[in-house]
Protein backbone atom coordinates (compact mmCIF):
# COMPACT_ATOMS: atom_id res chain seq x y z
CA UNK A 1 0.00 0.00 0.00
CA UNK A 2 1.20 3.05 -1.42
CA UNK A 3 2.23 5.68 1.58
CA UNK A 4 0.38 8.79 1.86
CA UNK A 5 2.39 11.46 0.59
CA UNK A 6 3.33 14.11 3.26
CA UNK A 7 1.77 17.73 3.38
CA UNK A 8 3.76 20.48 1.86
CA UNK A 9 2.97 22.89 5.37
CA UNK A 10 1.35 26.15 4.58
CA UNK A 11 3.90 29.22 3.82
CA UNK A 12 2.86 31.95 6.44
CA UNK A 13 2.01 35.38 5.04
CA UNK A 14 4.90 37.82 5.21
CA UNK A 15 4.75 40.68 7.05
CA UNK A 16 5.04 43.48 4.51
CA UNK A 17 7.52 45.68 4.72
CA UNK A 18 5.56 49.03 5.12
CA UNK A 19 4.53 47.46 8.11
CA UNK A 20 7.98 46.84 9.55
CA UNK A 21 8.82 50.42 8.21
CA UNK A 22 6.39 51.91 10.06
CA UNK A 23 7.07 49.51 13.22
CA UNK A 24 10.95 50.74 13.32
CA UNK A 25 10.54 54.28 12.17
CA UNK A 26 7.76 55.25 13.90
CA UNK A 27 5.83 52.80 16.99
CA UNK A 28 9.11 51.89 18.25
CA UNK A 29 10.66 55.66 18.42
CA UNK A 30 7.33 56.70 20.04
CA UNK A 31 7.49 53.72 22.44
CA UNK A 32 11.21 54.86 23.73
CA UNK A 33 10.05 58.21 23.58
CA UNK A 34 7.13 58.09 25.50
CA UNK A 35 7.27 58.76 29.62
CA UNK A 36 4.31 56.24 30.05
CA UNK A 37 3.69 53.74 27.40
CA UNK A 38 0.52 52.66 26.57
CA UNK A 39 -0.71 53.83 29.88
CA UNK A 40 1.51 51.04 31.62
CA UNK A 41 3.64 53.38 33.90
CA UNK A 42 6.72 52.20 32.02
CA UNK A 43 8.85 54.57 31.02
CA UNK A 44 12.17 53.11 28.81
CA UNK A 45 14.22 56.75 30.34
CA UNK A 46 13.29 55.89 33.83
CA UNK A 47 13.36 52.13 33.97
CA UNK A 48 16.07 51.26 31.52
CA UNK A 49 18.38 54.51 31.69
CA UNK A 50 18.03 55.53 35.01
CA UNK A 51 15.59 58.63 34.45
CA UNK A 52 17.14 62.06 35.07
CA UNK A 53 18.42 64.58 32.05
CA UNK A 54 20.81 61.92 31.17
CA UNK A 55 18.47 58.78 30.90
CA UNK A 56 16.05 61.25 29.25
CA UNK A 57 19.19 61.84 26.88
CA UNK A 58 19.59 58.23 26.03
CA UNK A 59 16.11 57.43 25.48
CA UNK A 60 15.96 60.21 22.61
CA UNK A 61 19.30 58.52 21.29
CA UNK A 62 18.10 55.39 20.91
CA UNK A 63 14.71 56.30 19.38
CA UNK A 64 16.56 58.66 16.76
CA UNK A 65 18.93 55.83 15.86
CA UNK A 66 16.90 52.70 15.37
CA UNK A 67 15.13 53.93 12.42
CA UNK A 68 18.69 54.92 10.86
CA UNK A 69 20.21 51.05 12.16
CA UNK A 70 17.20 49.79 10.27
CA UNK A 71 17.57 51.71 7.23
CA UNK A 72 21.27 50.83 6.94
CA UNK A 73 20.37 47.39 7.61
CA UNK A 74 17.80 47.04 4.86
CA UNK A 75 19.95 48.15 2.75
CA UNK A 76 22.61 45.86 3.42
CA UNK A 77 20.70 42.86 4.02
CA UNK A 78 19.02 43.34 0.51
CA UNK A 79 21.89 44.32 -1.22
CA UNK A 80 20.43 47.01 -2.71
CA UNK A 81 22.75 49.67 -4.26
CA UNK A 82 20.09 51.50 -6.64
CA UNK A 83 20.62 55.23 -6.08
CA UNK A 84 17.25 55.50 -4.47
CA UNK A 85 18.29 53.38 -1.80
CA UNK A 86 22.28 54.88 -2.16
CA UNK A 87 20.22 58.27 -1.38
CA UNK A 88 18.17 56.90 1.53
CA UNK A 89 21.22 55.51 3.52
CA UNK A 90 23.13 58.57 3.13
CA UNK A 91 19.74 60.49 4.34
CA UNK A 92 19.48 58.38 7.24
CA UNK A 93 23.69 58.71 8.32
CA UNK A 94 22.72 62.27 8.26
CA UNK A 95 19.78 61.70 10.74
CA UNK A 96 21.84 59.76 12.78
CA UNK A 97 24.40 62.58 13.10
CA UNK A 98 22.09 65.27 13.37
CA UNK A 99 20.56 63.19 16.35
CA UNK A 100 23.77 64.40 18.45
CA UNK A 101 22.99 67.96 17.83
CA UNK A 102 21.46 68.66 21.17
CA UNK A 103 18.89 71.56 20.62
CA UNK A 104 15.61 72.97 21.49
CA UNK A 105 13.22 75.55 20.45
CA UNK A 106 14.15 77.17 17.13
CA UNK A 107 16.85 75.10 16.32
CA UNK A 108 15.24 71.62 16.81
CA UNK A 109 12.33 72.64 14.47
CA UNK A 110 14.89 73.32 12.27
CA UNK A 111 17.22 70.27 12.35
CA UNK A 112 13.70 67.87 12.40
CA UNK A 113 13.47 69.22 8.98
CA UNK A 114 16.98 69.48 7.60
CA UNK A 115 17.13 65.57 5.63
CA UNK A 116 13.77 67.52 4.08
CA UNK A 117 15.52 71.07 3.32
CA UNK A 118 18.64 69.20 2.03
CA UNK A 119 16.94 66.96 -0.40
CA UNK A 120 15.20 69.55 -1.60
CA UNK A 121 18.02 71.84 -2.05
CA UNK A 122 19.77 68.93 -4.08
CA UNK A 123 17.02 68.25 -6.32
CA UNK A 124 16.88 72.00 -6.91
CA UNK A 125 20.87 72.04 -7.76
CA UNK A 126 20.42 68.94 -9.87
CA UNK A 127 17.57 70.80 -11.82
CA UNK A 128 20.65 72.78 -13.42
CA UNK A 129 22.77 69.75 -14.50
CA UNK A 130 22.32 67.06 -17.36
CA UNK A 131 20.79 64.79 -14.59
CA UNK A 132 17.94 65.95 -12.83
CA UNK A 133 17.66 63.63 -9.76
CA UNK A 134 13.86 63.13 -10.27
CA UNK A 135 15.60 60.54 -13.54
CA UNK A 136 17.63 58.68 -10.98
CA UNK A 137 14.06 57.75 -9.58
CA UNK A 138 12.72 56.35 -13.15
CA UNK A 139 15.96 54.82 -13.90
CA UNK A 140 15.63 52.65 -10.59
CA UNK A 141 11.68 51.80 -11.69
CA UNK A 142 12.57 50.29 -14.62
CA UNK A 143 15.45 48.26 -13.68
CA UNK A 144 13.23 45.36 -14.02
CA UNK A 145 12.15 45.74 -17.35
CA UNK A 146 12.97 43.74 -20.40
CA UNK A 147 16.52 45.42 -22.31
CA UNK A 148 13.96 46.47 -24.96
CA UNK A 149 11.91 47.99 -22.79
CA UNK A 150 14.42 49.75 -21.04
CA UNK A 151 15.86 51.03 -24.04
CA UNK A 152 12.91 52.47 -24.82
CA UNK A 153 12.64 54.44 -21.76
CA UNK A 154 15.95 55.63 -21.84
CA UNK A 155 15.56 56.53 -25.67
CA UNK A 156 12.74 59.02 -24.28
CA UNK A 157 14.32 60.21 -21.42
CA UNK A 158 17.27 61.83 -23.54
CA UNK A 159 14.59 63.82 -25.63
CA UNK A 160 15.16 67.39 -25.33
CA UNK A 161 11.07 67.86 -25.07
CA UNK A 162 11.26 65.23 -22.14
CA UNK A 163 14.25 65.91 -20.82
CA UNK A 164 12.57 69.49 -19.91
CA UNK A 165 9.22 67.37 -18.14
CA UNK A 166 12.31 66.13 -16.28
CA UNK A 167 13.90 69.33 -15.02
CA UNK A 168 9.92 70.87 -14.64
CA UNK A 169 9.24 67.67 -12.28
CA UNK A 170 12.51 67.94 -10.64
CA UNK A 171 11.98 71.29 -9.54
CA UNK A 172 8.31 70.56 -8.84
CA UNK A 173 9.22 67.70 -6.53
CA UNK A 174 12.24 69.73 -4.87
CA UNK A 175 9.65 72.60 -4.24
CA UNK A 176 7.26 70.75 -2.04
CA UNK A 177 9.29 68.67 -0.34
CA UNK A 178 11.04 71.67 1.07
CA UNK A 179 7.38 72.94 1.95
CA UNK A 180 7.00 70.04 3.42
CA UNK A 181 9.89 70.70 5.84
CA UNK A 182 8.78 74.31 6.12
CA UNK A 183 5.41 72.62 7.75
CA UNK A 184 6.84 70.23 9.83
CA UNK A 185 9.35 72.96 11.64
CA UNK A 186 6.29 75.13 12.09
CA UNK A 187 4.49 71.95 13.80
CA UNK A 188 7.55 71.22 15.74
CA UNK A 189 7.87 75.09 16.81
CA UNK A 190 4.47 75.28 17.99
CA UNK A 191 4.15 72.10 19.38
CA UNK A 192 8.10 70.93 21.03
CA UNK A 193 8.53 74.28 23.90
CA UNK A 194 10.12 71.94 26.56
CA UNK A 195 14.25 71.92 27.40
CA UNK A 196 15.84 69.43 25.61
CA UNK A 197 16.35 66.58 27.64
CA UNK A 198 13.51 66.71 29.42
CA UNK A 199 10.61 64.13 30.28
CA UNK A 200 8.27 66.78 28.11
CA UNK A 201 10.22 67.19 25.78
CA UNK A 202 10.52 63.74 25.02
CA UNK A 203 7.21 63.12 25.21
CA UNK A 204 6.30 65.82 22.72
CA UNK A 205 8.46 64.87 20.14
CA UNK A 206 6.95 61.37 20.32
CA UNK A 207 3.67 63.27 19.90
CA UNK A 208 4.74 65.38 16.77
CA UNK A 209 6.36 62.42 15.03
CA UNK A 210 2.48 60.36 15.25
CA UNK A 211 0.55 63.61 13.95
CA UNK A 212 2.64 64.66 11.14
CA UNK A 213 3.35 60.79 9.81
CA UNK A 214 0.53 60.94 7.45
CA UNK A 215 0.49 64.83 6.69
CA UNK A 216 4.24 64.73 5.88
CA UNK A 217 3.28 61.13 3.28
CA UNK A 218 0.79 63.14 1.83
CA UNK A 219 2.95 66.20 1.18
CA UNK A 220 5.51 63.97 -0.58
CA UNK A 221 3.05 62.08 -2.49
CA UNK A 222 1.57 65.08 -4.15
CA UNK A 223 5.18 66.19 -5.00
CA UNK A 224 6.22 63.00 -6.67
CA UNK A 225 2.41 63.00 -8.41
CA UNK A 226 3.35 66.98 -10.03
CA UNK A 227 6.58 65.42 -10.91
CA UNK A 228 4.89 62.48 -12.87
CA UNK A 229 2.26 64.31 -13.93
CA UNK A 230 5.08 67.26 -15.86
CA UNK A 231 6.70 64.26 -16.88
CA UNK A 232 4.03 62.29 -18.97
CA UNK A 233 2.66 65.79 -20.13
CA UNK A 234 5.82 65.80 -21.93
CA UNK A 235 6.22 62.47 -23.08
CA UNK A 236 2.82 62.55 -24.66
CA UNK A 237 3.45 65.70 -26.41
CA UNK A 238 6.49 64.39 -28.01
CA UNK A 239 5.16 61.17 -28.53
CA UNK A 240 1.43 60.96 -28.81
CA UNK A 241 -1.19 60.33 -26.76
CA UNK A 242 -1.22 57.03 -24.59
CA UNK A 243 2.48 57.08 -24.48
CA UNK A 244 4.23 57.21 -21.29
CA UNK A 245 7.30 56.40 -19.05
CA UNK A 246 5.66 53.88 -16.95
CA UNK A 247 4.08 51.83 -20.04
CA UNK A 248 7.24 50.82 -21.81
CA UNK A 249 5.28 48.46 -24.68
CA UNK A 250 3.45 51.17 -25.99
CA UNK A 251 6.39 53.55 -25.82
CA UNK A 252 8.80 51.33 -27.67
CA UNK A 253 5.87 50.48 -29.80
CA UNK A 254 5.87 54.12 -30.41
CA UNK A 255 9.44 54.72 -31.09
CA UNK A 256 9.66 51.69 -33.86
CA UNK A 257 6.53 53.69 -35.46
CA UNK A 258 8.60 56.69 -35.66
CA UNK A 259 11.92 54.83 -36.82
CA UNK A 260 13.72 55.84 -33.52
CA UNK A 261 15.27 52.92 -33.02
CA UNK A 262 15.39 52.47 -28.85
CA UNK A 263 18.99 52.12 -27.85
Amino acid sequence: MTAAPTPTPAKRPRVPKTVWDLIFTLVIPIMILSPNILGSGISIAEQVFGGGTTGNVRAYLLAALIPVGYVLWDLLVNRNVSPVALIGGAGAIFSGALAFWYVDGFWYAIKDSARSYLVGLLFLISAATSVPLFRVFLDATSIGESPEHRAATQTAMRDPVVKRGLVQGTVVFAVVDLIGGVVNSVVNYQRVTAKFGTDDFNAQIAAVNAVMRVPGLVISLVGVAGAVWLLNRAVTARYGAGASLFEPGKLAERLRERGETPA
